[in-house]
């Protein structure tokens, strides 16, 4: 049996960055997700690393472990305090927040 991943593209108020974010799984592109839009895919059970991309904005790298039968579901957004908003510009992996659900 296998996991589930689902990254969801939500923001409450307005969000600045909303394109289209590129999911890596593993250090290997397995898809993207729209504005108010989820991704789903079937994944292996055991440790895992996920990270967003849209251009050079990105996210942080979040490990995670997955268990067989288990849905590991994130919630991501480019909305973000301004302080962290105005240092994503010198540090393109405060752009996009990823967080578990």
């Amino acid at each position: 049996m296998s996991a589930t991943l689902t990254v969801t593209h939500k923001s409450i108020g307005v969000e600045v960055r909303r394109g289209t974010y590129d999911i890596e799984l593993d250090g290997a592109r397995v898809g993207s997700v729209d504005m108010n839009d989820t991704f789903e895919t079937p994944l292996e059970p055991g440790p895992h690393t996920l990270h967003l991309r849209s251009g050079r904005k990105s996210s942080r790298a979040v490990t995670f472990d997955a268990a067989d039968g288990e849905v590991v579901a994130f919630r991501c957004t480019g909305k973000n305090l301004l302080p962290i908003f105005l240092a994503s510009f010198l540090v393109p992996s405060l752009a996009l927040t990823l967080r578990r659900e």
